[in-house]
């Protein structure tokens, strides 16, 4: 077994963007009051299978597609290369997912007591192991018909740090959406610079990406509005549960993204967006630890 080629294809620059979700969700629930390690842990294991289990699909996905091709920009993948075969990575999303749904089970019979609460969320596992793998496999692959935004928005954020949140308090405050749709919209960042970078080679493999179909001048534009908006929904969740003096606390974060943006706005090659795409992680992982800080001094 060639274990560099399976940590190739589990894409770990990736993994930052759980840790935030994760992370962000159990911090708002500390801020609230309820926060338990073991439900912190199992959340997080549970949300990297999950990660490691959409990269292994979309690697699987694109190859069989014929979208990673000696034309694609980015770096080249595990299947694309010959290094893993097509049996092999079947069998790898078999053992993922199995192991991303005993994960979540263990954490909903640690977490949850209401027969309810865990019918809900066991459905809402099940949902979100069909969508780690359906975002390129299968003929209604979501990633071919531009709704991969969309579906990294909901995962990445509503359900994830929503998610999250509940399940260390059990309780519903509204205003953790804000934050998660700071994070979701940072998560749609990522994948949209990834998808910036692969416009022409997805354009000519007839993967219709949120890109494609917005051309790269307005997939710029784009990329501004998902930043910006995730930004002030951070600031509104600060001034909503008053304590605004803390919105300091994610300048750096902020700055990052503002490099960022005028970067992929200058920005001109496909090739380039790459290392944008890097630095946007970055900058999405750099908000996690300032709002965490800034949430946790309030304690």
């Amino acid at each position: 077994m060639n274990i560099t080629a399976w940590i190739k294809a589990a894409r770990l620059r990736t993994l930052p963007l759980t840790v935030v979700c994760i992370g962000t969700g159990n911090v708002v629930a500390s801020f609230f009051g309820s926060f338990s390690w073991v439900i912190f842990g199992l959340t997080l294991s549970t949300a990297f299978l999950l990660q490691v289990l959409s990269n292994f699909a979309n690697d699987y996905g694109d190859f069989v597609k014929g979208t990673d091709n000696e034309n694609r920009v980015g770096p080249q993948r595990a299947m694309q290369s010959g290094v893993i075969t097509v049996s092999q990575m079947k069998r790898a999303l078999w053992i993922c997912a199995g192991l991303s749904l005993l994960s979540g089970i263990g954490l909903l019979v640690y977490a949850l007591d209401s027969w309810v609460e865990w019918m809900v969320f066991f459905i809402l596992g099940l949902f979100s192991i069909a969508a780690a793998i359906m975002y390129t496999v299968g003929k209604k692959a979501y990633g071919y018909n531009g709704l991969g935004d969309l579906m990294v928005f909901i995962f990445f954020g509503l359900v994830g740090v929503f998610g999250s949140y509940y399940l260390q308090s059990g309780t519903v405050e509204w205003t953790v959406f804000l934050p998660a749709a700071s994070v979701g919209l940072f998560s749609a960042g990522v994948l949209n610079m990834n998808n910036l970078r692969d416009i022409d080679n997805d354009r000519n493999s007839g993967k219709n990406t949120l890109a494609v179909m917005l051309g790269q001048a307005n997939t710029k534009g784009y990329q501004a509005f998902l930043i910006i908006v995730g930004l002030l929904s951070t600031v509104l969740f600060f001034y909503i549960n008053n304590i605004p003096a803390k919105i300091g606390l994610i300048i750096p974060s902020l700055l990052l993204f503002a490099i960022h943006l005028v970067a992929v706005f200058r920005e001109q090659k496909s090739e380039g967006f790459d290392k944008h795409l890097k630095i946007c992680v970055l900058s999405t992982l750099i908000y996690g630890l300032n709002f965490a800080v800034a949430i946790l001094c309030c304690n």
